[in-house]
């Protein structure tokens, strides 16, 4: 990786509101205590998508939708499908 693209991802700053941050780690929490390893894994993997993308979204995109890269949008599209797959496999899997 370039010296100038890790400079980039360096200056970034993202907000994520205390409050976020709290229910993450009492979802978790919750779910770790009950044995629900994997649901406490995608609840964090849902969490990370939506700070990243959905809450940020005026730092990735700027003002207008025209500076979202054709990467942007398939990483994100992957991420909803996985999250997807992952509701359907926990519907369907019997312990």
């Amino acid at each position: 990786m370039d010296w100038v693209q890790l400079e980039a991802i360096y200056a970034t700053q993202l907000t994520i509101p205390l409050y976020q941050i709290g229910l993450l780690l009492l979802i978790s929490t919750l779910a770790l205590l009950f044995g629900r390893i994997k649901v406490a894994l995608l609840n964090n993997y849902l969490f990370s998508l939506y700070w990243g993308y959905i809450l940020n979204r005026d730092v990735l995109v700027g003002d207008n939708l025209e500076n979202v890269s054709y990467f942007t949008v398939l990483y994100f599209g992957f991420g909803i499908i996985i999250a997807i797959l992952a509701l359907v496999g926990f519907m369907t899997h019997k312990d």
